[in-house]
């Protein structure tokens, strides 16, 4: 397994994209003691918002996973900021938080957000298993289908 962020998830086949710059009066990520808190991440892909609609309206469970993997790839944009890149400094993940743009009567959100997770694990392997909470929501920012937040311990 690779020793950064970035090389992990290009073994992996994707590509660690440029961390995001924030859309109003906020930071991307805080480092508090030994714990960062990144923001939470919709899917922008080349600074374009991906994956728009509801999530059992507009777009199907797998695809509101791929939207939440993309969010996923964000957080680890700026946890790999956070860190220099430097997986060693990455203790573990300790929360995610999903929220999916969701009709009302879908109830699936933990499948939409175990897209986002099944990425943290496949990055960070047993450093990668968190807490969660996957909530449906009635609007995420710009039409977005799904948007993660983050909490991981570093060194």
């Amino acid at each position: 397994m690779s020793e950064t962020i970035s090389g992990r998830v290009a073994e992996l086949g994707h590509v660690l994209p440029t961390p995001s710059t924030p859309a109003a009066n906020y930071v991307p990520w805080v480092r508090s003691g030994d714990l960062v808190h990144i923001s939470g991440q919709v899917p922008l892909q080349d600074g374009r918002a991906m994956y728009l609609g509801k999530v059992g309206a507009d777009l199907s469970v797998e695809t509101g996973q791929k939207a939440a993997q993309l969010c996923a790839l964000n957080i680890l944009a700026h946890l790999a900021a956070a860190v220099e890149d430097d997986m060693s400094r990455v203790v573990r993940c300790v929360r995610l938080g999903g929220f999916v743009n969701a009709v009302p009567e879908f109830d699936q959100h933990p499948l939409v957000v175990n897209g986002a997770s099944d990425l943290m694990v496949e990055v960070l392997g047993e450093k990668g298993k968190h807490a969660r909470a996957a909530v449906g929501v009635g609007s995420l920012p710009r039409g977005v289908a799904v948007e993660v937040d983050a909490i991981f311990e570093v060194r």
